[in-house]
């Protein structure tokens, strides 16, 4: 028996699951699985509490909590990867035509301003459709993750018993990012999104990272293989998994890409991330899986803070890690 039982959460998809039925077996370690039904919660309490020893968790939440200091740190395993164009929704009847036209109106924002969705969608905006961030007013239904981060001054909470989708389809604001609404007068404000976001993907290598994996920093320093065996299972699994299951619609990926034929948009997914849309790690995957990381850190005017969030996400065992570079044996987070 291992002689570590860790404190472990992620979303229990297909190609994490044979973690969680222990079909896949880490080397030195444990896990002890924690079923969280909503997985944000989890998120929340990692940050401000350090409750867990291993946990899932949003990228950008993950870039913000390094910004102030929190002791865990990422290795190079990326559980969720979405295209967000199809994220933001607008009134048909609001007088918006293109995403230019959202410059000095009001936007919903779903939770809080460093939501992975709604970091992805502005950085689309400013970077393929030339929107100035700066002019638009956003508007908060939530709170963020990170309790010390402070928004810049064209950010606010929308006022107390109100909420997006009835504001959007009353026009009370134009547009809004990661809200449900089923309405004939609302709709995506980027056209045929999903194909737009395997274009980005195909010139660019625009593959956005939503989430990532950490681990309590005392765990890292204290056991020097720790990350390795972490980073192996979950590659481990993932390798299981694509081995065993057949090339359909898995987790629900092309739905969560706003496709209108999501067998053929996961296939297309597929083909066009040569072959593997769960890659472990980076330096051993095409370019494009390189970019998410450099993109956020860029695209973190999000935060009004930007000076002070790290360019690049602290991820061990990359070739830009903080030092301690406990995946040398797999080459910097390669897959073996």
């Amino acid at each position: 028996m291992a002689e570590l039982r860790l404190k472990t959460v992620f979303r229990p998809d297909g190609h994490t699951a044979p973690l969680r039925d222990e079909t896949i077996k880490p080397r030195t370690f444990e896990v002890d699985y924690v079923d969280m039904p909503v997985l944000i919660q989890a998120f929340r309490r990692m940050v401000r509490e350090l409750e867990y020893d291993i946990c899932e968790m949003a990228i950008t939440t993950y870039i913000c909590a390094k910004g102030y200091g929190k002791r865990f740190t990422a290795i190079p395993v990326f559980p969720a990867r979405v295209f967000h164009h199809g994220a933001i929704v607008y009134n048909t009847k609001s007088g918006i035509r293109s995403p230019k036209d959202l410059e000095g109106k009001r936007v919903g924002v779903h939770r809080g301003y460093t939501v992975t969705t709604g970091v992805w969608i502005r950085g689309i905006l400013q970077h393929q459709y030339g929107v100035d961030l700066n002019t638009i007013t956003w508007l908060l239904s939530g709170d963020e993750h990170v309790a010390e981060f402070r928004a810049p001054s064209n950010v606010v909470p929308i006022e107390k018993g109100q909420n997006l989708e009835d504001m959007i389809v009353s026009g009370e604001i134009p547009a809004a990012v990661n809200v449900e609404v089923e309405h004939p007068d609302v709709k995506p404000l980027i056209s045929n999104p999903a194909q737009a976001g395997f274009e980005a993907l195909r010139t660019s290598g625009h593959y956005p990272i939503n989430h990532t994996v950490v681990v309590k920093d005392e765990l890292l320093d204290s056991h020097p293989g720790l990350a390795e065996d972490i980073f192996n299972a979950f590659a481990a699994a993932k390798r299981l998994y694509v081995k065993l299951k057949p090339p359909d619609d898995r987790n629900g990926y092309a739905v969560r890409h706003r496709a209108e034929n999501p067998r053929a948009a996961f296939v297309h997914g597929r083909t066009i991330c040569n072959g593997d849309a769960w890659a472990r790690g980076l330096a051993a995957r095409p370019p494009f899986f390189l970019k998410s990381p450099t993109i956020v850190g860029e695209r973190f005017p999000a935060s009004g803070r930007r000076r002070e969030h790290p360019s690049i996400p602290t991820l061990k065992g990359t070739p830009r890690g903080i030092g301690r570079q406990k995946l040398r044996a797999t080459g910097h987070g390669r897959e073996r």
